[in-house]
């Protein structure tokens, strides 16, 4: 499920993708991923393009929040949860900083 999110999100060029393993620092999830889009609306198109890839799968989201602004969409789907920041936005959070201590998973994938 993480590369196709990976690869869903990647269709839509985004930006600074990481993917981090918070299963031993976690009650509520297994991996996070992490990215960005330049724009609110890009940011908006990369949350369906991951939301389309993974429908074709029969894989629905346990909840979306934050769809309308664009400015960070949280898409929750229980093992995995998926940030998607405006980029202002994500440097403001910080998130990899809040979770510095779960490991950080290379994953190749290609589109």
């Amino acid at each position: 499920m993480i590369f196709r999110c990976i690869k869903a999100a990647l269709e839509k060029k985004a930006g600074d993708i990481v993917t981090l393993d918070v299963r031993g620092l976690s009650s509520f999830t297994d991996y996070m991923i992490i990215c960005n889009g330049s724009s609110d609306r890009q940011v908006q198109a990369i949350a369906a393009s991951i939301e389309e890839s993974l429908k074709k799968f029969r894989i629905l989201p346990l909840g979306i929040e934050g769809e309308k602004s664009g400015k960070w969409i949280l898409m929750d789907y229980g093992d995995v949860i998926i940030h998607i920041f405006y980029e202002s936005t994500r440097e403001f959070y910080d998130i990899e900083r809040l979770w510095s201590d779960a490991p950080r998973i290379k994953l190749d994938v290609d589109i």
